[in-house]
């Protein structure tokens, strides 16, 4: 287990973040790495909050009292609840400052430790390669590329499926 920076203060995310997360969410490089749409109502962002279940785990990264980093996990249901899919977020101003590596090992650990998931789905765009380089590092692989999975800035753009399976 590793633990995050002490200047980032990793915890639960709740509903009464719904404006900073709505903020993050609306970052130009956050909303391109995600199916997110440009002009989102905020109040969107606070539905999303409010619907979680208990399949849902749902963490931000604080950084001087500022939410700079969102992460979550998905679980599946049924024969697949040892699975999950992530989702990862990280505040233009802020990255390439372990961010990421903090929300990604804490889910990681809960995943390992607390949850007994022993599968971590996700896909990323090609392109971003700092995120594909973090999830290598974190024992993801890929598993395959997905053509045109969406549309992004005018063009179709290719994902790559990866998975991080526990030993």
């Amino acid at each position: 287990m590793t633990t995050a920076p002490p200047e980032i203060r990793i915890r639960a995310a709740s509903v009464s973040d719904w404006e900073a997360l709505a903020a993050l969410r609306d970052q130009p490089g956050v909303r391109a790495g995600t199916l997110r749409l440009p002009f989102a109502p905020p109040e969107r962002t606070r539905k999303w909050l409010e619907n979680l279940t208990e399949s849902d785990m749902l963490i931000v990264a604080e950084l001087d009292g500022r939410i700079v980093g969102l992460a979550g996990l998905h679980r599946h249901s049924g024969r697949r609840q040892h699975a999950a899919d992530l989702g990862m977020s990280v505040h233009d101003d802020y990255r390439r400052r372990g961010i990421g590596k903090a929300l990604l090992d804490a889910l990681i650990d809960a995943a390992d430790r607390w949850l007994g998931i022993s599968r971590i789905e996700l896909t990323v765009f090609t392109d971003n390669e700092a995120a594909i380089a973090l999830y290598r590092q974190a024992g993801f692989v890929t598993e395959g590329v997905l053509k045109s999975w969406a549309r992004r800035d005018g063009a179709l753009a290719d994902v790559l499926v990866m998975a991080r399976l526990r030993a």
